[in-house]
């Protein structure tokens, strides 16, 4: 037993940033000027600045909006007039516009010509676009929206990629005070409809087509489908990423952009919607998730300028496409002044290291990407630091799922010793992170700096108490001004309440497994509501694939624990194997010790099957709880949406599986 006197030795950090850097770092400037305007502690560093925030969460909020000048045209009456969640009113009385935000920084001389955008395709060859332009770009396009009728509150949306025409379209409508919504074009019709319909757009941005994997995809019988099947549109814009011309009864972006009208920013009031974002939606329709303007520039500024250390001297460079929340997240990057880097291909082309090549040709300074590439070049032997100059790259940021220990390992060893690590997690439902990136805290192998400013994040047993070096459910105590102001199409709350609220009235319960350690950590043990659960001992599903997929043998896995109707409990584990691999005895052998020796007894699965491959959501997630459902029995149209999944060939094989065993 330890004493106060002879406290637990700490673990040792993989990685500390030096004094000079925490000197640098803005949020240890804006520890110092809250300190001396809003009465934060001064000393203590970042864990007693995130104790101040979350108990002091109206003069904290506060702060940020003042640090950040947020420009409120018409002021407050109070930061945070009701704490209710789910229904937290902030800033009431204030009005604002995001676009406006985004685009400051043109209005600075000395910054017009500086890049805002960087593009980069599958040439790998990049394009810059100015903030002069693309601020002319913004007004041309805002005007000939509302020419065309777009008001406050309409919807519009795009059908795109990663590219330049995508933030223009996305700034000009938010400079309307439409409400944005997007797609990439790799969704087919029926992903697209089963999110648009919803939300019944007035105007599609559209491509013909777009480049992935060294190939043209043409899009043009998709487009026709959406123009008739969305009988809301007044108007349809033409992008010829591919080269055709503007079918008939459509609008060429060329007519649109090419004005030289000043932006005019619709001041709207602080909750005013900005966009809708979807939930996979494996089962079901998605959820169409209503996040606000004031909202969302408030948790972006701080996460970004703060936690990601952004400012206009950086470029940002994140791996995602237009149908993943961090498409939002990145393209905020523009509030903090920084160049935002774009883009647009596949993350292996034209091999596995490529993401690597870009962010050396941009000059990006924050790289982030999915805890599935990193694993995916350690496996290849990719090189990064050997091969790319990324000496310009101060950290690299992963989410999409936990990053493993091997992975933390492998980006210190392989790209740079003195490399900020920044596993995050969040979620579309907030489109920020609860924990993650701190630029002045040590980084330890396996877990998350820290909870968030402003974000009282716990981990909670099943009675409701808060728990310490266990695992527990991930809560927030406390609204974050980014959480949904509703779903569409939920008119009573109802559907809202029931995905947040349901086990701990007024906390929001996200449905992810997290430890709390006792040196202010956060580790993320997957979903809960497909965690493993043998004999009262639980296990997140990732610490199962992180041992797994160390093996050379596997590509990847998934693993389902299934309560039996006499009791019992099947867990079953689904390999997709590397090329030239064999699941014989011995392979299963070593499987099975792995996770005996290195996890637990008790999760050593009842059995190891073979499968042609993991399905996906079309963002990238592995489908845990459908494929459970599946085998529980359910019937395919029942267990999942199809299309949530990025193939749904494969979910055909699980069916098979669930026949036989029923």
């Amino acid at each position: 037993m330890t004493s106060a006197a002879n406290p637990a030795p700490q673990p040792e950090p993989l990685w500390q940033p030096d004094s000079e850097r925490i000197a640098a770092a803005r949020i240890t400037r804006f520890q110092a000027w809250a300190a001396e305007r809003y009465g934060a502690p001064a000393e203590g560093g970042y864990p007693a600045l995130h104790r101040w925030s979350v108990a002091e969460l109206d003069t904290f909020w506060r702060a940020v909006a003042d640090w950040f000048d947020i420009r409120f045209s018409s002021p407050y009456t109070a930061v945070l007039a009701d704490r209710t969640m789910p229904g937290a009113q902030w800033f009431p009385g204030a009005a604002l516009n995001y676009a406006e935000h985004a685009l400051r920084t043109a209005e600075d001389p000395a910054r017009a010509a500086d890049p805002a955008l960087v593009h980069v395709d599958e040439t790998h060859q990049p394009a810059e676009t100015s903030w002069s332009e693309l601020r002319r770009q913004v007004g041309s396009l805002a005007a000939e929206l509302r020419a065309l009728g777009v008001r406050p509150g309409d919807r519009v949306s795009g059908y795109l990629p990663n590219v330049p025409q995508a933030v223009t379209a996305f700034l000009a409508s938010a400079a309307v005070g439409a409400v944005w919504t997007s797609c990439a074009p790799d969704f087919g019709a029926r992903s697209v409809l089963d999110r648009f319909q919803q939300v019944e757009p007035v105007v599609l941005f559209t491509v013909d087509g777009y480049r992935y994997g060294g190939k043209e995809h043409d899009r043009t019988d998709v487009v026709a489908e959406l123009r008739r099947e969305l009988p809301t549109l007044r108007a349809v814009v033409h992008i010829p990423l591919l080269g055709t011309s503007a079918p008939e009864g459509t609008l060429a972006w060329s007519a649109l952009t090419g004005g030289d009208a000043e932006p005019v920013f619709e001041q709207v009031p602080f909750d005013h919607p900005l966009w809708v974002l979807y939930s996979s939606g494996t089962t079901g329709l998605p959820k169409a998730i209503v996040q606000s303007q004031g909202g969302i520039l408030l948790e972006h500024f701080k996460q970004l300028g703060l936690h990601c250390d952004l400012g206009p001297e950086d470029r940002f460079f994140w791996y995602t496409s237009t149908g993943w929340m961090m498409w939002n997240f990145l393209v905020s990057g523009l509030l903090t002044g920084t160049t935002v880097v774009l883009y647009d291909g596949s993350p292996g082309f034209p091999d596995t290291g490529a993401q690597w090549g870009v962010a050396e040709r941009t000059g990006a300074t924050l790289f982030g990407t999915s805890a599935a590439y990193v694993m995916a070049c350690r496996k290849a032997d990719v090189h990064p630091g050997r091969d790319f100059d990324l000496s310009r790259v101060k950290g690299v940021a992963t989410t999409g799922s936990p990053l493993p220990p091997d992975g933390f390992r492998w980006l210190h060893d392989e790209v740079r010793e003195d490399l900020w690590i920044a596993s995050v997690s969040g979620g579309t439902d907030v489109c920020s992170c609860f924990a993650g990136a701190v630029p002045t805290l040590p980084v330890h192998i396996g877990e998350l700096q820290a909870p968030c400013l402003g974000t009282d994040l716990q981990a909670w047993d099943a009675q409701g108490r808060p728990v310490v070096g266990e695992v527990g459910e991930l809560v927030v105590t406390n609204p974050m001004p980014s959480m949904p102001i509703r779903f569409w199409n939920d008119p009573d709350g109802s559907r809202y309440r029931d995905s947040y609220f349901d086990m701990f009235p007024g906390v929001w319960r996200h449905g992810d497994w997290i430890t709390l350690t006792d040196h202010g950590s956060v580790i993320i043990h997957g979903r809960s509501d497909s965690t493993l659960n043998r004999q009262g001992v639980r296990m997140g599903s990732a610490d199962i694939y992180e041992v797994v997929e160390r093996l050379p043998e596997i590509r990847e896995s998934l693993v389902i624990g299934l309560e039996e109707p006499d009791g019992g409990y099947w867990m079953p584990l689904f390999v997709h194997l590397a090329e030239g691999a064999v699941l014989d005895e011995a392979l299963r052998t070593r499987i099975k010790r792995a996770i005996r020796e290195q996890l637990s007894p008790r999760h050593v699965p009842d059995e190891i099957i073979e499968a042609p491959g993991v399905p996906h959501t079309l963002t990238g997630k592995r489908i845990e709880v459908p494929i459970k459902r599946l085998l529980q029995g359910a019937a395919l149209d029942k267990a999942v949406n199809p299309g949530s999944v990025d193939n749904l060939d494969l979910l055909r094989f699980y069916e098979d599986i669930a026949r036989k065993r029923g």
